[in-house]
C-alpha cells in the first residue's frame, strides 16, 4: 500500500462522491424509460422497496470491505481472504469498471456533442435531430474526439487525487446537478399537457406490474447504485475509519433515489405534454427528448433554447461524476498493488479505456461489419457488463460478506465497534437481507436479463 493513503475529508464529501458515483445517466436515461415502459408508478412502488430491501444492503457489503481494509478491490479481498481464490473477484471489479468506462464514455462523448448544438444552433426540426444523432455515432472520428475529451477531463480530475481533485468535483458538481434538474422538473411540470405526465408517475397501474417488469424494478435499483463493480469498495476505502458507513450507505441511496424521481418528473411530464410514447426507449436522451424540445420551442424558443442547455450540461456532468469513479478503480489498484504513481497510474488507464473506447465508437461506423456473438464490440460490452459481470460481482460481494467472512467482523464495521447504536439495532434485519435476500435477488435479476 501507498505510505500515506488519501481520505475524504468529512463524511457530506464521501456521502458526494458516493452518490456521484451512483447518480449518472442510468438516473436520467434509463430510470424514466423504463418506468414508461413498465406502467409507471407501480415500476416505481417496486423500484424503491428494491432500493431499500435489496440494493442497500449489497451497497452496504461494498462498503464494509473497502471500509475495513482501506484498500482497493484487489488488495482488500487478498487481505481478507488470502491465499484463497476470492482474489479473482478482486481482479473482476477491476476489470469490469474499465469496460463500462470505455463504453461509457463514447455515451459521454455523444452528451458533450449535444450539449454543444444546443448551446450553438440548437435544435429545429425532428428531421435535424435524427440526422444529427444517426450521423453522430456513425461517423468515423468525430464521436472519438468527443470520447476523447470526455475521458481526458476524467483523467484531470483523477491525476490530481481523492481531497484535491475526486472530492473537490462532487463537492461541487452534485450540489449543481440536483439544482439543474430541479430548474428542469419545474419547467416540465408547467408544460401544457404536463398533468398526464405527472399522473403516470404517481398512479399505480399494477395491471401491468408482471413478473418481468418487477424484475426490471430490482435490476434498475442494483444497476443505478453502480454496484458489483467495485466503485462503492473503492470509494469506502478512503472514508476515514471513525466514520459511520451506514449513514454514508443511506446518504448514498437517498441521493440516487431523489434524484432518479426528480428525474423522472422532469422527463415524463415534457414527454407527455409533447404527445410521445412514454415507454420511448434508450434514444430517449439524443433523440426523443430533443424532438421535445424542437416541439416546445415554436412557442417560446429562447426558453426552451436555455432548458436544453441545462438539460445536456447536467447530462455531462452527471456521465461525468460516475465515470470518474470507474476511473478511480484502476488507478487505485495500479498506486496500491503496483507501487506506481497517481499521475503515471492515470496515463496507463487512459491510454487502455481509450483505445477499447475509440473501437466501441468506430462499431457504430466503419467497424459496423465486426461482431462478436453476433453483436457489435459496443453492445458485447454493454451486455457483458450489465448482464453479467456487473449481477456476478454483486452476488459474489454478498456471499463473501454474508458466508464467508466472520459475523463479528461484520458486526463490529457495520456498527463501528458498536458505537453507533441506530446501526446496532438494524444489523440483525441488515444480516438477514445481505446473507439470505439479496444472493437470491441477484440471480433473480441475472436470469430476467437472459430470457427478457
Amino acid at each position: 500500500m501507498a505510505k500515506e493513503r488519501e481520505n475524504f475529508n468529512s463524511s457530506l464529501t464521501a456521502v458526494m462522491a458516493l452518490a456521484g458515483s451512483a447518480i449518472g445517466l442510468g438516473n436520467i436515461w434509463r430510470f424514466p424509460y423504463m418506468v414508461g415502459q413498465n406502467g409507471g408508478a407501480a415500476f416505481i412502488i417496486i423500484y424503491l422497496v428494491s432500493s431499500v430491501l435489496l440494493s442497500l444492503p449489497i451497497l452496504m457489503s461494498e462498503s464494509i470491505i473497502g471500509h475495513k481494509t482501506g484498500q482497493g478491490t484487489f488488495g482488500a479481498m487478498d487481505t481478507l481472504a488470502p491465499g484463497t481464490k476470492w482474489k479473482w473477484l478482486g481482479l473482476l471489479t477491476i476489470v469490469s469498471p474499465l469496460i463500462i468506462l470505455s463504453y461509457y464514455s463514447v455515451v459521454g462523448g455523444w452528451s458533450i456533442s449535444f450539449l454543444l448544438q444546443s448551446l450553438s444552433k440548437g435544435f429545429h426540426s425532428a428531421e435535424q435531430v435524427s440526422t444529427m444523432f444517426s450521423g453522430l455515432i456513425s461517423s468515423a472520428w468525430t464521436p472519438v474526439i468527443f470520447h476523447t475529451f470526455f475521458l481526458l477531463f476524467c483523467a484531470f480530475v483523477v491525476s490530481a487525487g481523492i481531497t484535491s481533485g475526486i472530492e473537490k468535483f462532487n463537492k461541487y458538481t452534485m450540489p449543481m446537478l440536483f439544482v439543474l434538474i430541479v430548474l428542469i422538473m419545474v419547467y416540465s411540470l408547467n408544460l401544457p399537457g404536463a398533468s398526464k405526465g405527472v399522473e403516470y408517475m404517481i398512479k399505480p397501474d399494477f395491471s401491468k406490474l408482471n413478473g418481468h417488469a418487477i424484475a426490471s424494478a430490482m435490476g434498475q435499483s442494483f444497476f443505478s447504485l453502480s454496484l458489483g463493480v467495485g466503485t462503492i469498495l473503492t470509494y469506502s476505502s478512503y472514508i476515514r475509519k471513525d466514520k459511520n458507513i451506514l449513514t454514508a450507505g443511506l446518504g448514498t441511496a437517498g441521493f440516487d433515489l431523489l434524484f432518479a424521481l426528480i428525474a423522472g418528473f422532469a422527463i415524463m411530464p415534457a414527454v407527455f405534454a409533447a404527445g410521445i410514447e412514454p415507454g420511448a426507449g434508450p434514444g430517449l436522451i439524443f433523440e426523443t427528448l430533443p424532438h421535445i424540445f424542437v416541439r416546445m420551442g415554436e412557442g417560446a424558443p429562447v426558453l426552451v433554447r436555455i432548458v436544453a442547455v441545462l438539460f445536456f450540461v447536467t447530462i455531462v456532468f452527471a456521465a461525468l461524476t460516475s465515470a470518474i469513479s470507474m476511473y478511480e478503480v484502476g488507478v487505485t489498484y495500479l498506486v496500491d498493488e503496483k507501487k506506481i504513481s497517481r499521475r503515471k497510474a492515470t496515463v496507463l488507464i487512459f491510454a487502455g479505456t481509450w483505445t477499447l473506447g475509440a473501437l466501441c465508437s468506430l462499431s457504430f461506423g466503419p467497424l459496423a461489419d465486426f461482431k462478436i456473438l453476433g453483436q457489435t464490440l459496443f453492445n458485447f460490452c454493454d451486455l457483458l457488463t450489465s448482464n453479467f459481470l456487473m449481477t456476478f460481482g454483486g452476488l459474489l460481494f454478498v456471499i463473501f460478506v454474508g458466508w464467508k467472512m466472520d459475523k463479528t467482523t461484520v458486526r463490529d464495521e457495520f456498527t463501528n465497534g458498536g458505537r453507533a447504536k441506530f446501526n446496532c439495532a438494524l444489523f440483525d434485519t441488515f444480516y438477514f437481507l445481505l446473507k439470505y435476500i439479496a444472493p437470491v435477488a441477484i440471480v433473480v435479476i441475472f436470469i430476467t436479463n437472459f430470457v427478457g
